[in-house]
């Protein structure tokens, strides 16, 4: 371990210590050290800003190989962000927090932390204890969270009404590249999450839902497969394109003759010693395909490659085979298909074979690429979702805009209540704890009207990014919600010409809005607690 400064005696013999580069040591305390945090969040939520919304603009980001990406995704955008300060920092892991617990919200959560942030920079110049402020938060938050589950409503799922999921998944996907294939996104997302989806237990298994993208074609091109599509095709060109009535065997042992396990040695002195190997390999390979055929298998999906002497043997003998298919693949196609893994030709059965009602290659326009589809599989509950796309970073970006529509889906299987978007529920909530401010006497009055304006922002900013006046639309609806008690009154960012978010089928998880008010409340409260920074130069915390 480096030394961190020498040892040193005075004149008595008392010994202290003298501390390295304490000149190179910068340090902020009180105030300071928290206003320049704030600057920091606040700088970090700007940027996302413009994000925000159906009207929201995209960012480019190019990494350090020079990846272009396209998104307006804020979990996206931030972990692609070069990040030196650490509260900087802090807010790419509350979006990235909001990303993996919801998949939906992302861009909104900092938004508003952002606000509150700036909000808390006045108090603190108005002489109030950062920790009064926290705490004045904290309790704003937890009225607002009580205030949603007033306004919330909730409708029964079930399999024969998917409406109301559509048009949650719709509103999800409105701010994303993929708006104009709207219906059709929302319809495969829903539909994708119906077929894995436990409705007695309300769960959902990501695991089963495989999303590929293949460049070429067009958005509305995309579709839903019930089965498997796999990134292969048959291992010589002279094989079937489609099979039907298929029995599936699923190895992940090599088509090759057994090999010991140590470090062998085989010399090989005449002609007739190198026929004798020759006979053996093709007795083992003849072994091996007829204890397949035997099996009652008509398709081979095995894990690991074969020799081109294998596969000439497997067309010889009319038994179409896929190579090196991956493990997670092989797995969902025994998921799919009903059959098991096997690691050994002699334990293969017919009870193991999995089952299909047709597997065919797909091929892309003028491309030699080709994928399998395997469909009408035993258990529908392994679904893909096949996206094609102009471009890689199109078809990128509409795999990212899926995983929220998916997520929020699967959210609302989970607890069905929701709240009307547009900035309504963020209204409604603003004029709530406005109204218990003039409740309260203590110090914390402040804090939560500062809570409410900061509520306000992420309708400002709908607003703003649509186009509309800002303050003058925002102060329109608000008076609305005031004067008709109508908390689904929000802004019209689609310019439709209402501002009920109800006729607009504009629809959150209500999950979501509290997970975004709680993430956002806590940082700003972690972030008013630090009072003193000591880093060294260079840190990147100045």
């Amino acid at each position: 371990m480096a030394s961190v400064g020498t040892l040193a005696f005075d004149e008595f013999g008392r010994p202290f210590f003298i501390l390295k580069d304490q000149d190179k040591q910068k340090r902020m305390v009180g105030n300071e050290a928290i206003k320049s945090h704030i600057l920091a969040g606040m700088s970090v939520s700007k940027t996302l800003r413009t994000s925000l919304g159906p009207k929201g603009l995209d960012k480019i980001m190019i990494s350090p190989d020079g990846d272009v990406t396209i998104t307006n995704d804020g979990a996206t955008i931030l972990k692609m962000m070069d990040m030196e300060h650490q509260i900087a920092k802090l807010l790419v892991q509350l979006s990235q927090s909001q990303d993996d617990e919801i998949g939906d919200g992302t861009t909104g959560v900092v938004v508003l932390a952002g606000a509150l942030l700036e909000q808390a920079e006045q108090l603190l110049d108005k002489g109030i204890h950062p920790i009064r402020i926290a705490d004045g938060f904290e309790m704003a938050a937890r009225h607002a969270m009580e205030h949603l589950n007033k306004i919330s409503e909730s409708f029964p799922i079930a399999k024969d009404n998917l409406e109301p999921l559509i048009q949650t998944a719709m509103t999800t996907l409105n701010s994303k590249i993929v708006n104009r294939c709207l219906r059709q996104f929302a319809e495969i997302a829903v539909n994708a999450v119906i077929s894995v989806a436990d409705l007695d237990r309300k769960d959902v298994s990501f695991e089963l839902i495989k999303v590929e993208g293949k460049t070429g074609g067009k958005l509305e091109d995309t579709l839903l497969v019930k089965g498997v599509i796999v990134d292969k095709n048959f291992s010589h060109p002279q094989m079937p394109t489609e099979l039907k009535n298929v029995k599936l065997a699923i190895l992940t042992c090599p088509f090759e003759p057994p090999k010991p396990k140590t470090k062998h040695k085989l010399d090989i002195t005449s002609v007739e010693d190198y026929r004798q190997l020759r006979k053996y390999e093709i007795e083992k390979f003849e072994g091996i395909v007829n204890k397949v055929k035997e099996a009652g298998a008509n398709l081979v999906i095995c894990q690991w490659g074969f020799d081109d002497e294998a596969n000439h043997l497997l067309l010889q003998k009319e038994l179409p085979a896929v190579r090196w298919v991956g493990g997670p693949e092989i797995e969902l196609i025994a998921i799919a298909t009903g059959g098991r893994i096997v690691p050994r030709f002699e334990e293969l059965t017919p009870e193991k074979l999995g089952k299909a009602g047709i597997v065919r290659e797909l091929s892309f326009g003028t491309t030699r690429e080709k994928m399998l589809v395997i469909e009408e599989c035993e258990n529908t509950k392994a679904v893909t979702i096949f996206i094609r796309g102009g471009n890689k970073m199109i078809v990128e970006e509409a795999k990212r805009s899926l995983n929220d529509a998916i997520c929020v889906v699967r959210n609302l299987i989970k607890d069905n209540r929701i709240v009307y978007g547009g900035g309504a529920s963020e209204i409604s909530c603003a004029l709530a704890v406005s109204e218990e401010a003039d409740k309260i006497t203590s110090l914390e009055q402040y804090a939560f009207r500062a809570f409410a304006d900061a509520l306000e922002s992420i309708p400002l900013a709908l607003a703003e990014n649509s186009g509309l006046s800002p303050i003058e639309t925002v102060a329109e609806v608000k008076a609305r919600q005031l004067k008709e008690s109508k908390p689904h009154l929000g802004i019209d960012c689609m310019l439709k010409g209402t501002n009920d978010m109800k006729a607009q089928n504009v629809i959150e998880t209500l999950n979501s809005k509290k997970q975004q008010l709680s993430l956002a409340t806590q940082l700003v409260k972690m972030i008013l607690k630090i009072d003193d920074i000591r880093s060294s130069e260079g840190s990147g915390m100045y």
